[in-house]
């Protein structure tokens, strides 16, 4: 949407550029204004119709665009098609005296103007991703050639912020990677449970194509990305797309939500609403935390170690609502655990304090997350984060529920909340990542504060 609007905003800056060069600093649009009836009209149509013919080519798909010479070939085409569209636009409307040398200026400014966009995005996110953001990590499967040159190709392409975890090797292949061989084909399930893996690459010999369908569900299941290079299949599978990389056709298989322009609304709402409840909550704030060091010994707030987006591990910030030590008391009370399956609830759990039962019944207690969704651990709404002892235990299907960003809030708490069947509750986030929209992200919300008013909470 920013690029978008940049290259709207650079549409109207080339115009007047050209005009300047055309006629003078002083009369650059007035031409314009005098040879073209409803001027701001079609100066409106004009800024829009550029985006809209970067749009034709797939030029805001970041998925798509991974290598900047594909990116300008598109670009002249949406140029040229821009071209075309506007001297027919011209011609229909008899508009013979619009100025000829503006229109030579024009076209290839503009093609210009969105490389220059483009390369300098590429650059910035090259910058963001050195220092260790939005970094994604791929497992490539195979040790030969094929899978040396695809990881190779893959960490050639800095600005995509991906980085090669490792191989594993397939147990009957010549080893040709220089990259670290972490285990056995195998044993890739056990890889994806204990290591933090975004994306999967199937580049396996000819012999072991008959495994690729197996391998494949086993990471749609667990939501993580799958990329199969063309020369790997000699069928599609059921679901994917094709994509263009450093020249190379891949089969991409994308669990859970791809709509890219809805994620990036997505985390500006967190950043909007996470800054917002940090401002406007700090005196209520102040008063918990007042309230919870006259109550009990100890500290104000509480971390836990959680696990985030695809095996992450972060600390989640809590206001503190249990004595001193609680954590060591938890194997006490683990036969009167509520829940059936991986997770925990006990209705009156005697280290909770006084403030502390309060806290909980209106969910005050989470508060503090909005750090971890200012720092991009969690998200205003997302799935509950679990503790790392849980998901030692989960099935495989019940791993999908990690394929997005842990939330304050969730479909769960709205719905499931009081459900003592942990199975429901991953049912319940699945149907979330399954159907997620951005106004389902807000309804969420507007229905998550009732039920804190209304004190629905554990």
């Amino acid at each position: 949407m920013l690029l978008a609007i940049v290259d709207a905003i650079a549409a109207i800056g080339v115009l007047g550029v050209a005009g300047i060069y055309r006629f003078g600093a002083e009369d650059a649009f007035d031409p314009f204004l005098q040879v073209i009836p409803y001027p701001i009209v079609a100066l409106a149509i004009y800024a829009a119709g550029w985006p809209l013919a970067l749009w034709s080519q797939g030029l805001y798909r970041t998925r798509v665009r991974l290598t900047a010479r594909s990116e300008l070939v598109d670009i002249i085409r949406a140029a040229l098609l821009f071209a075309v569209v506007t001297l027919s636009f011209l011609f229909v409307f008899r508009l013979p005296d619009v100025s000829r040398g503006v229109l030579l200026i024009l076209f290839p400014s503009l093609a210009l103007a969105a490389v220059a966009s483009r390369l300098s995005l590429r650059w910035l996110l090259q910058r963001l991703r050195e220092r260790g953001y939005n970094t994604r990590f791929l497992l490539v499967l195979g040790t030969n050639g094929r899978a040396q040159a695809f990881a190779d190709l893959v960490e050639a392409h800095e600005t995509l912020g991906v980085r090669i975890l490792g191989h594993l090797d397939a147990g009957h292949e010549e080893h040709t990677v220089t990259r670290p061989i972490i285990g056995r084909l195998d044993e890739i399930e056990h890889i994806l449970h204990t290591q933090v893996v975004d994306e999967v690459a199937i580049c396996l010999p000819v012999s072991d194509w008959s495994r690729i369908d197996d391998i494949a569900r086993l990471c749609e299941e667990e939501g993580k990305i799958v990329r199969i290079p063309m020369y790997v299949l000699e069928h599609t599978l059921t679901t994917g797309r094709v994509e263009e990389f450093g020249g190379l056709p891949i089969y991409s298989l994308v669990s859970g939500p791809d709509r890219t322009v809805g994620l990036i609304a997505k985390r500006a709402l967190d950043l909007v609403g996470g800054l917002a409840a940090l401002i406007l909550a700090t005196l209520l704030f102040a008063v918990i935390a007042l309230a919870i060091r006259r109550d009990s010994p100890g500290p104000v707030l509480f971390r836990q170690r959680r696990v985030g987006l695809h095996g992450r591990l972060f600390d989640v910030i809590k206001f503190r609502t249990m004595d001193e030590g609680a954590e060591e008391r938890l194997g006490e009370l683990l036969q009167h655990n509520e829940i059936r399956g991986h997770a925990f609830k006990v209705t009156n759990d005697p280290r909770i304090t006084r403030v502390g039962r309060w806290l909980r019944r209106t969910s005050l207690d989470e508060l503090p997350q909005v750090i971890n969704v200012l720092r991009g651990e969690m998200s205003l709404v997302g799935p509950r984060p679990p503790l790392e002892s849980e998901v030692a235990g989960y099935d495989v299907w019940h791993r999908r529920r990690l394929s997005m960003k842990p939330g304050m809030t969730g479909l769960w708490q709205i719905r499931a909340r009081h459900e003592q069947d942990f199975d429901r509750w991953v049912e319940t986030d699945l149907e979330y990542i399954d159907t997620w929209t951005f106004w389902l992200d807000l309804k969420i919300m507007a229905r998550t504060i009732p039920a804190m008013i209304g004190r629905e909470g554990r």
